[in-house]
């Protein structure tokens, strides 16, 4: 099959976030005299909305919804300040990105992110770049893994889900593509594992942006194979 369009999640597919993300959360834990953690622990926090990020990140003994609720606030507001230190485009996105529009790829993008924050992520980090749709979590629609934000996107488009190639890092995004009917194809410069990504219904994980060239000419894969 030859794909029509790619719906990209955000933070560990195309923005490396990882660092504004753990010095805002470890900056509010601080304040509250609560214990930090290494970057690398982030990777594991991160991924399904800022509340499970704060609820992770606190002591068990600890995740009430006062604590989680006071930490989530000051979360927000010192991310909002905060977001665009050390954040930057994964090496290779560019390219993959202006190849794709030059192909006339469709482009589309589905977060966990909160919806306004997304939305400034895009603008100051993608302007470059037309994206036909671009989502956060919202009130309205259940986040990732569940599909409905995905299926949205497909019908905003005007594109069948099958038609579209889903990229993303982790588990979420790969139950996310399988669920919609997606092409799951996992990356492995974000914030997970291959182990994860194929336990999860990847179909294939790539170590590089520009592979997805290929799999959108319809290159045959082996499922696991990377590319």
């Amino acid at each position: 099959m030859i794909f029509e369009a790619v719906l990209f999640d955000l933070d560990g597919t195309l923005i490396d976030t990882l660092e504004d993300i753990c010095n805002a959360v470890n900056r509010v834990l601080s304040k509250k005299s609560f214990p930090t953690h290494a970057t690398s622990t982030y990777r594991k926090f991160v991924g399904d909305g800022a509340r499970t990020l704060i609820e992770r990140a606190l002591p068990k003994e600890h995740r009430n919804d006062k604590n989680i609720d006071a930490c989530l606030k000051e979360y927000v507001e010192d991310y909002s300040r905060n977001y665009n230190i050390k954040t930057k485009l994964y090496f290779g996105i560019a390219n993959l990105l202006d190849r794709l529009k030059a192909k006339g790829v469709k482009l589309a993008i589905l977060s966990n992110k909160p919806n306004a924050m997304t939305k400034i992520c895009v603008d100051v980090f993608l302007s470059k770049w037309d994206f036909d749709v671009v989502f956060g979590e919202r009130d309205s629609v259940p986040r990732k893994p569940n599909p409905q934000g995905a299926i949205e996107i497909a019908k905003k488009m005007s594109i069948p889900p099958s038609n579209f190639l889903y990229l993303g890092d982790m588990a979420t995004d790969m139950k996310t593509a399988v669920s919609a009917g997606m092409f799951p194809v996992g990356v492995l410069w974000g914030f997970r594992s291959s182990k994860e990504l194929k336990e999860n219904g990847a179909c294939a994980i790539i170590d590089q942006p520009l592979a997805v060239l290929d799999l959108l000419q319809g290159l045959s894969v082996n499922p696991w194979s990377v590319i």
